[in-house]
């Protein structure tokens, strides 16, 4: 299918003329900088903050990019992958006209953001396994439907979704299919990033927050074509990535051992997680996970989850979510963070359910 992706934009963000920084008209740095109106004599810290960093991350995409094997232009970064979100609804949603498919559960960003930006959601549930339904979301498409969010693996369900339903998407779908990886590190699940010469349509997020253990520094990626990227570009905030950010970020990626290191553990305790639920006689259910948290289905799931913060376990309530019900999210720990709240439940379930 041929994809042109013009007709998809807002029309005023066709022309749009974005703010043109500083750091835009000139890249060295060598120099004498009179141009900006920064501190000469550089910051109140012992590190010197005083410079506006680089409004494209140069240095930064080449480094992700060579690791994510894709190309710079084909990288968009953000704070957190919400400012992409957020960007996607500002270029391409008329408020109060366009749509966008959402497939719920899923992460609550899209609706929020869909809310802010004064655009309908319609919502196609996932089955009751977690899966798509793309012949019912095909369905409702119209002509001012722009974007369909697809998360997987999927959030709060932790399963990743069949890779044919989101082809089936990409192929029939004249609008942005948006596939949200931030926990495909946890995955065997190949990324789609390694169609996006292929897919004119597709955008791709991932994030830093989640096997990287960067979630403080708020980076998140999204992959697409070098045209959709550059119209993100055109309407993001000058310098949206802080010079800190891009610094300590540019230093972690030279510790992919680390990364990978730490995403071993992390499965070895997934596994060890489910190990030691599925021998307590009332958890129901532990739902497949390709994350680095586990959907828990157990009785009286509210109480127990006010029972955890008193014992200072704090996991996620999603007890009221439509196929979610009486469902526990919760994130992989330490072993022993594992132990103590595999402690904690028993304990509730003793003590309050007489189980």
């Amino acid at each position: 299918m041929k994809f042109d992706l013009t007709p998809l934009l807002r029309p005023h963000i066709v022309n749009l003329l974005p703010y043109t920084s500083a750091r835009d008209e000139y890249t060295g740095k060598e120099g004498i900088f009179l141009d900006a109106n920064e501190n000469p004599y550089g910051s109140v810290t012992d590190e010197d903050y005083n410079r506006y960093p680089d409004p494209y991350q140069h240095e930064l995409k080449a480094e992700i990019a060579e690791i994510k094997q894709v190309k710079p232009s084909q990288i968009f970064l953000g704070n957190g992958s919400d400012e992409a979100i957020d960007l996607l609804f500002r270029a391409f949603c008329n408020p109060g006209k366009d749509n966008v498919i959402l497939l719920p559960p899923t992460y609550g960003m899209y609706e929020v953001s869909a809310g802010i930006n004064d655009v309908e959601t319609r919502k196609i549930p996932l089955t009751a396994d977690f899966q798509l339904q793309p012949n019912l979301i095909l369905q409702a498409v119209d002509e001012n439907t722009k974007i369909i969010f697809v998360c997987s693996p999927n959030n709060p369900s932790g399963n990743k979704v069949d890779r044919e339903d989101i082809l089936k998407l990409l192929q029939e779908f004249n609008g942005l299919v948006v596939v949200d990886e931030a926990y495909i590190d946890f995955s065997d699940e190949p990324s789609f990033t390694t169609l996006l010469n292929e897919y004119k349509n597709l955008l791709v997020m991932q994030t830093f927050s989640k096997a990287w253990g960067l979630a403080s520094l708020r980076l998140g990626m999204a992959f697409a074509s070098k045209d959709m990227i550059k119209i993100l570009n055109r309407i993001k905030p000058p310098y949206n990535i802080s010079g800190l950010t891009q610094q300590t970020v540019l230093a972690a990626l030279k510790n992919v051992d680390k990364v990978n290191a730490m995403i071993a553990d992390i499965l070895q305790e997934r596994d060890y997680l489910r190990n030691e639920l599925a021998k307590l006689d009332y958890v129901e259910k532990i739902h497949p996970s390709h994350a680095n948290f586990l959907l828990v289905k157990m009785p009286n799931a509210s109480h127990v989850y006010d029972d955890l913060i008193e014992e200072k376990i704090i996991v996620r309530n999603r007890a009221k979510v439509q196929l979610c019900e009486e469902c526990l999210r919760i994130t992989v720990g330490t072993r022993t963070e594992n132990t103590a709240f595999i402690q904690a439940l028993k304990k509730i379930y003793t003590e309050s359910f007489n189980l």
